[in-house]
């Protein structure tokens, strides 16, 4: 599942681009079941964060200690999973795999609209645990990159947008022709060591 709803933190980037997740936050309101996740994880090598009993203590513990993942049972006290699904992945862009004894449409489709990377039907083998934790984490990984190429793209155009203007400005205003306008502009930049396009918004500036 890919996320639909939810924007991401300002800059999900930050965090160390790794094969898999280190850190799993575990909220399971079933003291046996946490108990036996956070065993198994181990077993495979996470760390776990928790576990964690409700979804208070889930969303509080998630803003706290950031982990990598959060692996939540979808029905928990106070607030559910996909509650706190939605709340992490739009703070602090933290993924999530839904644990539930539900395989519903409805239950999947209220999932897929929280921006859940992973969905994993109670009880799941360590085969289908470990498969899932890391589909999700390969999903995120994929969508982290398109968010930060777009954003990439969006940011140069931007900056394109500012030079151009701050060019028409110099020919407008000082007679240039547009290839003296760029090259008064690039040799501006040059001599004040800056960028282009911090350049180009000072002459923008000035000239409103």
């Amino acid at each position: 599942m890919s996320p639909t709803s939810p924007n991401p933190a300002p800059n999900p980037s930050s965090r160390a681009r790794t094969p898999r997740p280190t850190r799993i936050l575990v909220g399971e309101d079933e003291h046996l079941v946490a108990a036996d996740l956070t065993a198994r994880l181990g077993q495979m090598g996470y760390t776990v964060v928790g576990p964690v009993t409700d979804g208070e203590a889930a969303l509080a513990t998630a803003r706290s200690a950031l982990p990598d993942l959060a692996l939540l049972d979808i029905r928990m006290p106070k607030r559910t999973g996909l509650e706190v699904a939605r709340a992490i992945f739009a703070e602090h862009a933290i993924p999530v795999v839904l644990l539930s004894a539900y395989s519903d449409q409805a239950s999947v489709a209220d999932a897929a609209d929280a921006g859940v990377f992973g969905y994993l039907v109670k009880p799941a083998s360590d085969d289908q645990l470990r498969v899932a934790l890391e589909l999700a984490w390969s999903r995120f990984l994929d969508f982290r990159d398109q968010r930060d190429q777009s954003g990439e793209l969006a940011r140069r155009l931007e900056e394109r947008k500012l030079i151009e203007q701050a060019k028409w400005i110099l020919v407008s205003t000082r007679h240039l022709s547009e290839p003296d306008a760029m090259k008064h502009l690039q040799k501006a930049a040059r001599d004040s060591r800056r960028k282009l396009s911090e350049v180009a918004s000072e002459i923008i500036a000035q000239n409103p």
